[in-house]
Order: C-alpha cells, then sequence, then structure tokens
C-alpha cells in the first residue's frame, strides 16, 4: 500500500509501522535486538509496528539502527531559495576590470617607514 494525502493519519502510522516490521524481518533481526540497537523499550517497538502513535525521537532512532535515516532527507527535502534570493545571495558579479586610481600619489611621494633607501634623483 501506499502512502498519499488521501490517507488518514491512523492509516499512515499503520502502513509505517509495517514497513518498519517487515523491513526488520527481512534482515532477521528481532524485536528485542532492534530495540536494544534504537535504545527504545521492546513495547516502545511494538506499538510502533503496530502502528500506534509514538514519539518522533524513538522512530528517528529505529530508522537509524536500520540503516534508513538518509531516506528523512528526500521526505522532507532542504528547502532552496527562489531565484530572486539566489541572486540576492550571489552579490553583484564584476562585469570589468576597474582603471588604477588617479589620486593614488606617485611611488616617490609614498608614505615610507624612512629606514628605505632614498629614490634616486630624477
Amino acid at each position: 500500500m501506499g502512502i498519499s494525502a488521501q490517507n488518514t493519519d491512523e492509516t499512515v502510522l499503520a502502513e509505517l509501522g509495517r514497513r518498519i516490521a517487515r523491513t526488520r524481518l527481512e534482515r532477521n533481526i528481532t524485536q528485542a535486538q532492534l530495540a536494544r540497537e534504537s535504545g527504545i523499550g521492546v513495547a516502545t517497538l511494538e506499538r510502533m509496528e503496530a502502528g500506534q502513535p509514538s514519539r518522533t525521537a524513538s522512530f528517528i532512532r529505529v530508522l537509524r539502527a536500520l540503516g534508513l535515516l538518509e531516506g528523512l532527507d528526500a521526505v522532507i527535502p532542504e528547502p532552496t531559495p527562489s531565484p530572486i534570493e539566489r541572486l540576492k545571495l550571489s552579490g553583484r558579479r564584476r562585469m570589468r576590470a576597474a582603471s588604477p586610481k588617479e589620486h593614488e600619489p606617485p611611488p616617490s611621494e609614498r608614505w615610507r617607514w624612512g629606514d628605505e633607501a632614498e629614490p634616486p634623483p630624477r
């Protein structure tokens, strides 16, 4: 059975529980083993597999123990900025090189530490 927007919350929880149980059984893992690896109680895992509500933290722990946690990234992807926000974030791009500044003094008139050799006379 698939999960869709037309399903009730209870139906979605029951399907998630069935999928967890099926994955556990396909990997030949007992409820006690998965509960221990997840750091939750066996009763919590039994309720989860039965489709009863459980804490999100428990669900995450079970997914991690089964190696399925990365799947949540596909469920709730990182929001991407809109095209306008991307333009604002990228800043302005240079279109050409700048010419040297005219107000800059020539090398002979620039400030020096005083311990450099005197420039040769012109």
